[in-house]
């Protein structure tokens, strides 16, 4: 589950840092009939603001309402949704890294003395994590030893467990 917005990694102009914060914070603009939309982040080295570009030249009865609404409101759940969007990424030539941004929620340990468990995992948000990191996260393991029951053939998923994933995914682990 995300836990705060990412940091979006670009290049700031004034001061050549690699990192800005986005705030959830938005900026309309009107020329007659087009509108322009930007979402807001602050660079992490000097405070200085820059803008990603979310409409650009839009006519006005393209954008819905209730978006137009969510972004004069400077809603923190559509900057998530925003920053998440591949479209609003590429426009902007930004990454994302979540390090330190999302948490594991296991609802709990009742499985360690079972010997095989059926896991389901459900993302919160488009999060890229390294299934094997949050194999060893929620069942207490370590990462190496969760490796090596991956090449002993002990946790099974039909998913590509090495690598990074952003979708749901399950695993069975048989100790």
């Amino acid at each position: 589950m995300p836990t705060r917005l990412p940091v979006v990694l670009r290049r700031c102009h004034t001061c050549a840092s690699g990192s800005f914060r986005a705030n959830g914070k938005f900026r309309v603009n009107a020329h007659h009939k087009l509108l322009d939309a930007w979402l807001l982040a602050l660079c992490t080295g000097c405070g200085d603001t820059t803008k990603l570009t979310v409409l650009e030249r839009a006519h006005v009865r393209s954008v819905q309402p209730e978006l137009l609404d969510r972004m004069h409101a400077n809603d923190p759940a559509l900057a998530a949704e925003l920053l998440q969007d591949p479209v609003v990424r590429r426009r902007n030539r930004v990454a994302l890294d979540w390090t330190g941004a999302w948490r594991l929620d296991t609802g709990g340990q009742d499985h360690p003395d079972r010997e095989v468990i059926d896991v389901s995992v459900t993302f919160g948000a488009r999060i890229p994590v390294r299934p094997l990191r949050l194999i060893a996260d929620g069942c207490g393991l370590s990462r190496t030893e969760t490796e090596r029951l991956l090449s002993e053939g002990k946790i099974v998923s039909t998913a590509r467990l090495t690598g990074r994933l952003t979708g749901d995914f399950g695993f069975l682990l048989k100790r």
